[in-house]
């Protein structure tokens, strides 16, 4: 393999300029319903969600405090974070891989950060983004095992496991991939000090089930409703589909590594399996990334898999790649680059008249403010604001803050809020879905918004003025929560 004769300089300048670039983006960025549903989140604190586990919370919780309650503060932690990945793929390739020059490893940090996924998941606060930091730090702490940093790196590992498992549930599936690495390498049979390197394996993985307990407790208190929501995705089974399902699944892939970087990928993983034999690292690399594969595939077999589902190997992919001796990386990443550029651009100007169904910046950030004055001019003054989905409930409190405004799903029966809903308000829901009218006495259509910008439509929103009935049953007063709006009112 050849060594990288180039300077680390201009890649240290270029993610320099990724991370001032991506502040000002999520600073100008509307938020998305999933991101201000995740707001809620923050303000409503518990030790896990229905959707996810609570990392996610936390870092926006962090954010607010030094950011505001703004787009920019729900995403400060995350664009730091992203960027932090970069000082952790570097140490992780110089350990995992000491065969590879410092240029590679820079190279390999400059890969991953060129992804259209980074340049997405760095701007848009989701659980996403903890779950990659935190799987950087787990390959950087693998690297110090490897490297021979002593038994104590295992306790870190266990701690890193578990606040991985605190972002996303996918984390188990590349740490099981090391628990393959661990069996099948062997490593540990060489250590020196068995006695040390045991007891602190023991230690790391008391640890990962300490951090994991609070999400555990939370579930077992709540019927495992979060476990019942995320493994109830495998009741659907349409291997008659299989075809389609994998196709989606491996051009979602390259989509989002972008096609020069995902060639980058796939043969650094190739190289990893070649050099697994006589490199422990190249060993790690591979399994990380097996485990979590081979379950995506056998999922794909019946089911969809989700685009951002295998962003918990991209990290072990970046590393891999300084396998690469290949010089034509700059091409790669200013190929990735331009891309995240276009769909930046988009986002922020608008600039190409695509639909809604192309343009996911218009689907879910625009127009919302405009619907915030639609509303408002046929609201009466202390009517509250509801809407049947979790998500328009979500940026309606990020734009109406002078309205109490009411999330109606049984979702909100989860959440530490007020439930001390009554009256009449203005009901705004998608006339596409259909909304429970039981809970209200009368319910008078008020008429139709298109919410949108720039004369592109994202989506029509019915407008109701509905009647809450007198006799609503505790359930159904439990499935209906004040959010809190911005400002804290």
């Amino acid at each position: 393999m050849k060594r990288g004769k180039d300077s680390p300089r201009p890649w240290l300048c270029l993610l320099g300029l990724l991370a001032c670039l991506r502040l000002v983006v999520a600073a100008l960025l509307p938020l998305s319903p999933d991101e201000a549903y995740y707001r809620i989140w923050a303000l409503a604190p518990a030790a896990s969600y229905l959707d996810h586990p609570p990392m996610v919370a936390a870092w926006i919780r962090l954010g607010m405090a030094f950011g505001g309650d703004d787009p920019l503060g729900v995403r400060l932690v995350g664009v730091l974070a992203g960027a932090g990945v970069s000082f952790f793929v570097f140490r992780a390739v110089r350990d995992l891989l000491p065969c590879a020059a410092p240029a590679l490893a820079w190279r390999a940090c400059a890969l991953l950060q060129a992804t259209l996924a980074l340049a997405i998941q760095s701007v848009v606060m989701t659980p996403d983004m903890p779950v990659l930091f935190f799987l950087s730090v787990l390959l950087w702490v693998m690297g110090r095992i490897v490297a021979g940093g002593g038994a104590r790196w295992w306790l870190a590992a266990g701690l890193v496991a578990g606040l991985a498992f605190d972002s996303k549930y996918t984390a188990v599936l590349p740490v099981a991939g090391i628990g393959l690495w661990w069996v099948g390498h062997g490593l540990w049979r060489r250590a020196p000090g068995q006695g040390r390197h045991w007891a602190a394996m023991a230690g790391g993985l008391a640890l990962a089930v300490l951090c994991a307990t609070p999400v555990l407790w939370w579930n077992a208190t709540h019927g495992w409703v979060s476990f019942a929501r995320q493994g109830g995705r495998t009741a659907d089974w349409h291997p008659a589909r299989a075809a389609q399902f994998l196709t989606e699944l491996l051009a979602g892939q390259v989509g989002l590594m972008t096609p020069g970087i995902a060639a980058f990928f796939m043969w650094g993983q190739v190289r990893a399996w070649r050099q697994a034999r006589q490199a422990p690292g190249a060993a790690l690399l591979a399994c990380f990334v097996a485990v979590p594969a081979c379950v995506f595939v056998q999922h794909g077999i019946g089911d969809r898999v989700q685009a951002n589902w295998p962003l918990v190997i991209y990290p072990a992919l970046a590393v891999a790649t300084a396998l690469v001796g290949w010089r034509w990386a700059r091409w790669a990443v200013g190929g990735g680059l331009l891309v995240g550029a276009l769909v930046y651009g988009q986002a922020l100007f608008a600039p190409l008249p695509l639909s809604s169904h192309a343009d996911v910046a218009l689907r879910q950030m625009a127009g919302w403010r405009g619907l915030a004055a639609e509303i408002n001019a046929v609201a009466r003054p202390g009517e509250f604001v509801a809407a049947c989905d979790y998500g328009t409930a979500a940026e309606l409190a990020t734009v109406l803050p002078s309205r109490a405004v009411v999330g109606m799903e049984p979702r909100w029966a989860l959440f530490n809020l007020p439930h001390d809903v009554t009256g009449g308000g203005i009901m705004v829901c998608n006339p596409r879905r259909v909304f429970d009218t039981d809970v209200f006495a009368s319910v008078d259509r008020l008429g139709t918004v298109m919410r949108g910008r720039g004369g592109r439509v994202a989506e029509p929103v019915g407008l109701y003025r509905v009647q809450l009935r007198g006799d609503l049953s505790a359930a159904e007063r439990q499935a209906m929560a004040r959010l809190p709006v911005v400002g804290g009112k």
